[in-house]
């Protein structure tokens, strides 16, 4: 299978690693916004193609799909743009900062009936599937799940600490991640709250933000996410449920006691990018809808298109 990806940064890298695990996928072409750090991660990765231009590596002869790492004001149209070339897309989380734009690959995918899957990673990571199977077995109730992103940028850098050419953004990327992952575990939700603080002066977003949800089956959900903290960095999950409590911390998990849970035997893989990355390429392969679809995924866009309207009737 012939994949290209577009946005050769700090996160296509961690694709780039978790495809080379994968047998009969060769990555043949890679976007990026600069040609010279695009070509050198090219390099890096043994990858014979290397451009700025998406449409040049969609006419590659052969190319079957693309993953989509770009800055998340791109995430939509570039989508929609590979569909149209009939190529199956994987769209990094998120899949948009605005409903009508997500509305809208999901239109397309089904209109083209090519696989569209969006990067909820939660759901590939061991420590969830864990709970997720526990949940799915009936051997936990889920009631609670308390939730802390946390991040120190103040300025605007990526996971490398590099400059960023886009602005992120607690609502629409780094709160999709757990109102997914709560839908996913709990159910459907019936209920979202949000509150915000100050904006930064210059990046124009909320640097501080509570949200509160809660599922169809009665279990809540607290998140709380900051890019003003100075201390450990990420996303910990605790999750309340009848018969135990787990502590997520990407792909490990401990009780409630912080006693280690060995997860070796949860997935063929630890990490939770290759994980996502082997389920859009099975999906192709077998002709079936993969686990975090556009359309599995939408319902979590409405509630923070729901979410985005309430914070800006607040303001």
């Amino acid at each position: 299978m012939k994949i290209a990806l577009a946005g050769a940064g700090a996160f296509g890298e961690k694709h780039l690693d978790g495809l080379k695990n994968i047998d009969g996928v060769e990555v043949v072409s890679v976007v990026g916004r600069n040609l010279e750090p695009t070509q050198a991660v090219a390099a890096k990765y043994g990858i014979g193609h290397a451009t700025t231009d998406l449409a040049e590596t969609l006419a590659i002869p052969g190319l079957d799909a693309v993953i989509l790492c770009t800055p998340t004001q791109m995430h939509a149209a570039q989508a929609i743009q590979c569909l149209d070339a009939g190529k199956h897309v994987q769209v990094e989380i998120p899949l948009c900062d605005s409903l009508a734009d997500g509305e809208a690959v999901l239109a397309k995918a089904q209109e083209t009936g090519l696989t569209a899957m969006c990067g909820h990673t939660r759901r590939f990571n061991p420590s969830h599937q864990f709970v997720h199977d526990k949940i799915t077995a009936g051997e936990l109730h889920l009631q609670q799940m308390d939730v802390q992103t946390y991040f120190f940028r103040r300025k605007n850098i990526n996971a490398k600490g590099q400059p960023r050419s886009w602005t992120d953004h607690l609502l629409w990327h780094h709160a999709a991640h757990t109102v997914d992952l709560f839908a996913y575990q709990a159910g459907p939700i019936v209920q979202a709250n949000a509150i915000e603080g100050p904006h930064h002066p210059d990046l124009g977003i909320a640097m501080d933000m509570s949200i509160q949800l809660k599922a169809e089956s009665g279990a809540i959900c607290t998140l709380s996410l900051s890019f003003n903290n100075d201390g450990p960095l990420g996303t910990f999950f605790r999750y309340i449920g009848d018969t135990g409590t787990y502590i997520a911390r990407y792909d490990d998990l401990v009780t409630g006691k912080e006693e280690p849970i060995d997860l070796s035997g949860v997935a063929v893989s630890s990490n939770g990018i290759e994980l996502q990355d082997r389920e859009f390429i099975a999906a192709i392969r077998e002709g079936r809808e993969p686990n975090a679809s556009v359309a599995q995924v939408m319902p979590c866009y409405r509630i923070l298109d729901a979410l985005d309207r309430q914070l800006a009737a607040a303001r």
